[in-house]
């Protein structure tokens, strides 16, 4: 093993100078600041709780300034009292302007039914929000972790690399003093452009995962970054506390539920509508006019007004009684649709689950397996120096490493993903 660490950190001492770390609690910051998506649903919220308002539900009067000016040129004859009189081009004048309010202050409490939906689609709202903002950062998580993993997948590549080229310098060597055959060096040969086009392809996939990421946050797609080097299990992961969470904080089930709320108050606008509608009106309106012929040639007056109307539907042509049906088919289409997602949730968190025990499991397996290949390949690289093992099995033994290290990897990562999957439907994942 010590032979292996010493191959490895002799490669990376050459590669170059490492760029900056990116450490996951950054990037969430840099996605919640940053991501389209979590900015839009934001600005959708807002939507939402400016609406919640008491004029928006038609609980607050309507006042209004009015102007009529009416000016006309007319040809006039008038006879009065048997005197014909006339004139062209006569002008007249009429102006009134003043205040107005009128507030509707009964109809059927349906004001008061929608100032408590616009409040429960503004609790909607932020479902909304907090939905996307656990989605898109789960992808955040996902990019970051599957950016870890082929991190660590490079530097395993580099360590075959590492070992056959200390491979290729021994078949050289002892090809010049005759102890091995031409076909020996030039095997060794091709198993380390194997590894190098490995190598160069897990490079190309690990610049497109942080092209990925950077698209995620929001940031150029240039910027170039590495990630923290190991992924660490959450071991307080309980299936029954899960479900017990999603049921109370998962935001597409909230919304679900706000949205059935939401269809039973719409069902109270609709019957308020068999209820009278009663309306006040007041205002002050001043009124001139002025006749260039007439009896009165100009007035003016000015006061309050004041006033009630009432109506009351007596048929609609059943309009309200089949809108009322709709709705209750609606509030019934809402129950099993909040039904539907709970039992999906918690079938997805049991599946989820199932999965990140077998991974966690076999990261376990797999890492006992890493430990016992690299002493393996400790002792086969030894007997490959002094001659006493094939070029083929020094070979397999190498292989036989970098795929327990490489399963060992995917099986973190995986459990890694699945832990995501249980925060995210739980409602649980950290921001």
């Amino acid at each position: 093993m010590r032979t292996i660490t010493l191959f490895f950190l002799l490669f990376v001492f050459h590669s170059g100078i490492a760029q900056p770390v990116l450490r996951l609690e950054e990037a969430v910051d840099l996605a919640l600041q940053n991501n389209f998506d979590i900015v839009l649903a934001k600005n959708n919220a807002s939507i939402a709780s400016t609406q919640n308002d008491l004029g928006n539900a038609g609980m607050l009067p309507n006042i209004m300034l009015n102007v009529n000016d009416i000016n006309s040129i007319t040809n006039t004859n008038q006879i009065q009292g048997g005197t014909e009189r006339t004139l062209n081009n006569a002008k007249n004048l009429v102006l009134n302007y003043g205040i107005a309010l009128d507030w509707t202050i009964f109809d059927g409490l349906r004001m008061f039914a929608r100032k408590e939906q616009l409040k429960k689609l503004e609790a909607q709202g932020k479902a909304t929000l907090q939905s996307a903002i656990l989605t898109r950062l789960s992808d955040v998580y996902m990019a970051y972790f599957d950016l870890v993993q082929r991190q660590q997948q490079i530097k395993v590549v580099d360590t075959a690399i590492a070992l056959s080229k200390a491979r290729y310098t021994v078949a050289e060597n002892r090809y010049k003093i005759g102890k091995a055959s031409k076909l020996e060096v030039l095997t060794a040969q091709v198993d380390l452009n194997t590894d190098e086009s490995l190598q160069v392809r897990q490079k190309e996939q690990f610049k497109a995962a942080k092209i990925n990421l950077n698209v995620l946050m929001a940031r150029a797609p240039e910027l170039d970054f590495q990630v923290e080097e190991a992924v660490l299990l959450d071991e307080n992961i309980d299936l029954a506390s899960y479900i017990t969470l999603a049921k109370s904080q998962n935001p597409q089930l909230i919304a679900l539920m706000l949205a059935k709320n939401s269809a039973e108050l719409q069902l109270k606008q609709i019957r308020a509508g068999r209820y009278p509608t009663i309306r006040v009106n007041t205002g002050y309106t001043i009124q001139r006019t002025e006749a260039s012929l007439g009896f009165i040639t100009q007035s003016q007056s000015q006061g309050f007004t004041y006033g009630f109307s009432a109506s009351m539907p007596i048929f609609q042509g059943n309009q309200i009684s089949r809108e009322e049906r709709i709705a209750k088919l609606e509030i019934e289409n809402a129950k099993l649709t909040v039904a539907q997602q709970e039992l999906l949730i918690i079938g997805q968190l049991q599946s989820a689950f199932e999965s990140y025990v077998a991974q966690k499991s076999l990261a376990v397996i797999e890492a006992q397996n890493v430990t016992l290949a690299a002493q393996n390949l400790d002792i086969t690289l030894a007997k490959f120096k002094i001659g006493t093992l094939t070029p083929i099995e020094y070979r397999t033994a190498q292989q036989q490493y970098i795929e327990a290290k490489l399963r060992h990897s995917n099986a973190l990562f995986q459990a890694k993903i699945f832990e995501t999957t249980l925060k995210e439907l739980s409602g649980t994942l950290r921001f």
